[in-house]
């Protein structure tokens, strides 16, 4: 009664309120400290992390340039594409090389670079590395380091390596030879050749009606890509018959089938050989330029 007629009541009231509200900024002064402490430890994890990474980044930036000026040290000497009378004259020369010593000519097949035998590695030192690069390779060498060399094979043999007076290098390697079937597979084109080394005896080829690229959305694009996936297993079910028959028929040593990535998988039980290739156009045209690139040899002097 008298804290209300003196005006203490009003005061105390409005003391508890400031009270609360200084407890109420002191909550949120200690929470702000706290997000600021933790702020400040994140922001120093950070700090470090973005210091290890700078040093990890230094070090592997001196590795790499250590690496790049290891790599310009070594480097081939020249490297060329040989196909028909080049590639038949560049067989001839190496095959030339004779030793009176009965270990004198290296010849090894490598078929990656992980597979490099310690014949080779002993020989070639520091410039394996370029036969790892040109693998897969037949590598040729003699023992007085006049001739070295590596050759990509067409048809890989086996790996082998081995130290005689002469190079093993097969022409059936890098050169069509016997009676053999060549075809090109695409997705919209099929070619066949029967072939006698170099000179074709027989060809059959055909295109097929697929359809291209459908540029709209929603459900008549699904329709159109099942419509084109059925137009393209129908023209792979009429070229596996046409490879189906020559490899039954027995009347060539091997078949190749060499074309598009994506389709080269459907074919494969009926190709002794399949290669990716880029040739396009006119069934004809596509396999002329496909069995010209397929047999050409990348030459590289070591």
């Amino acid at each position: 009664m008298i804290d209300r007629l003196l005006g203490r009541a009003e005061l105390k009231e409005r003391i508890e309120t400031l009270e609360e509200e200084k407890r109420h900024l002191e909550r949120r002064a200690e929470a702000e400290e706290r997000r600021r402490s933790e702020a400040a430890a994140d922001r120093q994890r950070a700090e470090k992390r973005v210091n290890h990474l700078e040093d990890r980044i230094e070090e592997l930036e001196d590795r790499v340039e250590r690496a790049e000026r290891d790599e310009t040290t070594v480097e081939f000497r020249r490297v060329t594409d040989a196909r028909d009378a080049r590639l038949d004259d560049v067989l001839g020369r190496l095959r030339g090389v004779e030793s009176d010593d009965p270990e004198g000519v290296l010849t090894a097949f490598i078929p990656d670079g992980d597979a490099v035998p310690a014949s080779v590695t002993d020989w070639f030192g520091d410039r394996t590395r370029l036969v790892r690069r040109a693998a897969p390779t037949v590598v040729v060498a003699d023992d007085t380091g006049a001739v070295s060399a590596a050759l990509s094979p067409t048809i890989e043999p086996e790996p082998f390596d081995r130290w005689a007076d002469a190079p093993r290098l097969d022409p059936s390697w890098f050169r069509p030879t016997g009676r053999f079937a060549f075809a090109v597979v695409r997705s919209d084109t099929f070619a066949l050749g029967v072939y006698e080394g170099d000179e074709r005896t027989a060809f059959e080829g055909f295109d097929s009606d697929v359809k291209e690229a459908h540029s709209k959305g929603g459900f008549s694009q699904g329709r159109f890509e099942r419509r084109r996936e059925g137009q393209i297993d129908d023209h792979l079910t009429k070229a596996n018959r046409e490879l189906a028959a020559v490899a039954d028929a027995d009347d060539v040593a091997r078949v190749i089938a060499v074309g598009e990535r994506s389709v080269l998988g459907e074919v494969r039980d009926h190709a002794d050989v399949t290669d990716v290739s880029d040739a396009t156009g006119k069934p004809e045209a596509a396999l002329t330029d496909a069995f010209r690139d397929f047999w050409t040899t990348r030459v590289h002097a070591i």
